[in-house]
């Protein structure tokens, strides 16, 4: 009976039984309203609102119906409810099929008309001359029996608004009256009949915290943007620019006197401010996306379409992302397309059955992080993840993606034991859907947003990553250098007297330097779980460690890629990185880290004036080794050029770092040209907390000594356990 179905919340077909119907006992329409615990139903035109009628009550539960003998044509109305202690007036969202459906049938057109049509939109149709908003509201839940929409305007109450299933198993309703802060859910019941924990908008753009997780309607046409000068300014090949960027969490940048971290309009200002006066080029989120646990730093998101509202709302991030583009700096956000919590308000067996994951734990559970891994291979999982991605370049302007675990996608065996995976048609490792999606959604990225980025974490010797779709490659416009990193810090982790032993782990990487666009990484996954932190990496007393990081920080701008670094380095920080804490900017009451702390100020201001030591990071022929042989002393010195048009250098800078405690004195150095250099870098400089050896006169005059493979050469003094930038300066 339809009452029971009203009253256990399973009706499927809303709109064939409330609203106006055909009359089955006659001519006219029927005008039927399921209202529980009214007492009063009155039917009101929406223009001028005219009594048309008063419903009987056909159940004390709340079902009221009126016939309507001589109404054939239908028309808009709303009530006017009285209850107990109120009167109220609706107008009954069941009126309003078409609207409901409205954009359906297009959505899987393009990957962005998934976010343009599911979730809460917010809507303004107009019926009879009045012009009526609201919230249109759509949730992909196939194999459901029955979706209720619930919230604050209905008392969380699974009966009063049941929505409607479309034939691609999407659930609609349009509620007029519902806008901006409204809190939702969808209360499902699975093909069984079984209701299921309260679902939050898997498309939702916000979302509160624990313990409601509750999603919240929000306008994302309210913000108006002030960028324009800085997406103008973007329009060139991200290869050829400068990137010094600066990773950050932004729970744990910065910490308020009572413990509670900045907001977006609060960090808008401070880490903006900050990068700008370090000489950042770009700022690299840890996940923004939202997550239920904060431990996971963000790396467990359940809602891929929201800001965390840990810091604000979504004007407020939109603020946050404005103000570094108007200061020049870009924005790259960590995004999770590998795996997803199983949080009983999130996507895990969301209707109760894997609409989002693979069903065979066996793909579809990652054993590293006790997540569920998105199916790669299903379309609608493929949609919405990439429309994921569009929605932060399209809606928060932001720069760049850099998409997480990448390998562990790749490989269906990655952190798995034999009998623990299923091999691919080919009885291989590859996950050829995980591959295939990658692919497109670098390709649809750069196809709609062609001056962003995409950065891919990838930590094995996969072919290609950051190579074209179209030769074969996964399309990414970056990847992470983890080799290097991996054998740079084994490198200055060892005593220099053993460094001699360890010599080729330092050069290693320009074996392979060409082979992908990369970027040389110190992330924050190096910094914690006991790894230490950068500073305590290096080995001797304190002196030695700081000058062993201030000299490995000179390398790293000067070797061939792209820059990141983890927020705390660049002062020398001692202690671990702690989520719940913020850095521990007190140090900077001492010399030695303010000294490394303006270290890496000097350095990124001397990296974006020097085009040479970026606009070629990808072409090996403006790199040469000059001296890469002398283990001995564990000096490594290289040289970086700009080439003209004919090929003729028109730029060098020389760099030279000498990995051990004991000074160099004379030391020759090839140079490509005659002239006059001049040291621009020194990380054995006082101001650095150096020694400030001496390393001869400032200006150092090319003779015509043929060293190191150049007709000419210069020499000098190399300072301990240091790294020097050196110039020409004139003729």
């Amino acid at each position: 009976m339809l009452i029971d179905e009203l009253n256990s919340a399973r009706l499927t077909k809303p709109f064939e039984v409330l609203g106006l119907q055909p009359n089955p006992n006659g001519n006219g329409l029927i005008l039927r309203a399921w209202l529980p615990g009214a007492k009063e139903v009155r039917a009101l035109t929406l223009k001028g609102k005219q009594e048309i009628c008063t419903l009987d009550m056909t159940n004390p539960d709340g079902l009221f119906e009126k016939v309507l003998e001589n109404q054939n044509e239908r028309f808009h109305y709303l009530f006017e409810v009285k209850y107990n202690d109120s009167t109220v007036e609706v107008i009954d969202p069941y009126q309003f099929r078409d609207e409901a459906f409205y954009g359906l049938n297009t959505m899987y057109e393009t990957p962005e008309n998934l976010y343009k049509t599911l979730g809460a939109q917010l809507i303004e149709v107009e019926v009879d001359g009045v012009k009526v908003t609201g919230t249109k509201f759509a949730v992909y839940a196939p194999s459901a029996t029955c979706v209720s929409l619930i919230g604050d305007f209905n008392f969380w109450d699974g009966r009063r608004h049941p929505m409607a299933r479309s034939l691609l198993g999407h659930w609609v309703l349009f509620v007029p009256g519902l806008g901006v802060g409204q809190r939702y859910k969808f209360e499902i019941k699975d093909n069984n009949g079984n209701r299921l924990p309260h679902k939050s908008d898997p498309v939702g753009f916000y979302h509160e915290q624990y313990p409601s997780f509750a999603s919240i309607i929000s306008d994302q046409r309210a913000y108006t943007w002030h960028d324009q000068e800085w997406q103008k300014s973007q329009q060139n090949d991200k290869l050829t620019q400068p990137m010094s960027i600066y990773e950050v969490h932004l729970a744990s940048w910065k910490r308020k006197q009572d413990g509670s971290s900045l907001n977006y309009r609060e960090l808008a200002h401070e880490l903006v401010d900050y990068c700008k006066e370090m000489g950042y080029t770009h700022l690299e989120l840890l996940p923004v996306m939202e997550y239920p646990f904060s431990g996971s730093w963000g790396y467990q998101p359940t809602g891929l379409f929201a800001p965390t509202s840990r810091f604000g709302g979504i004007d407020d991030f939109k603020y946050f992302v404005d103000t570094c583009h108007q200061n020049g700096i870009g924005v790259i956000l960590d995004w999770v397309p590998a795996h997803f919590p199983t949080d009983a308000h999130g996507l895990a067996r969301f209707d109760g059955t894997p609409v989002y994951e693979y069903e065979d734990p066996r793909r579809g559970w990652h054993p590293d992080w006790n997540s569920l891994i998105y199916d790669f291979g299903r379309d609608t999982v493929r949609n919405f993840l990439v429309a994921s991605a569009l929605i932060w370049l399209d809606y928060y302007h932001v720069d760049g993606l850099r998409v997480d675990a990448v390998a562990s996608m790749l490989y269906w065996d990655y952190s798995r034991k034999d009998g623990e995976w299923i091999p691919n048609v080919n009885g291989g490792n590859i996950n050829y859907e995980a591959v295939s999606f990658l692919k497109w959604f670098n390709e649809t990225v750069y196809r709609k947003f062609p001056h962003a980025m995409t950065i891919a974490e990838e930590s094995t010797a996969f072919t290609g990553v950051s190579r074209p779709t179209y030769t074969g490659g996964l399309g990414f416009g970056f990847k992470w250098n983890m080799g290097w990193m991996h054998d740079s810090l084994e490198y200055m982790k060892q005593d220099p007297y053993f460094r001699k032993y360890h010599h080729g782990e330092m050069s290693f990487s320009m074996i392979y330097a060409y082979n992908e666009n990369f970027i040389l990484s110190i992330s924050h996954d190096e910094v914690t779980h006991g790894k230490h932190s950068m500073l305590y990496k290096m080995p001797g007393d304190e002196w030695q460690q700081c000058a062993n990081l201030r000299a490995f920080l000179g390398y790293q701008y000067g070797h061939p890629g792209k820059i990141l670094n983890f927020m705390g380095t660049e002062i020398a920080q001692g202690n671990e990185w702690n989520h719940d804490a913020g850095i521990d900017w007190w140090l900077l009451q001492y010399d030695k880290h303010k000294g490394v702390q303006a270290l890496v100020k000097d350095l990124n201001n001397f990296y974006k004036a020097n085009p040479v030591l970026w606009a070629n990071d990808y072409n090996p022929e403006c790199f040469r080794w000059l001296d890469v042989s002398d283990a001995e002393h564990s000096i490594f010195a290289m040289l970086r050029t700009l080439n003209g048009e004919g090929g003729e250098i028109s730029d060098e800078v020389m760099m030279v770092s000498n990995f051990t405690p004991v000074p160099y004195v004379a030391y020759r150095l090839g140079v490509p040209r005659p002239g006059t250099y001049q040291i621009m870098v020194n990380t054995d400089d006082k101001k650095y907390w150096g020694s400030g050896y001496a390393t001869g006169p400032e200006k150092l005059v090319a003779s015509n000594i043929s060293w190191q493979n150049m007709y000419h050469s210069i020499v000098l003094d190399l300072p301990p356990l240091a790294t020097i930038f050196i110039k020409r300066v004139g003729d």
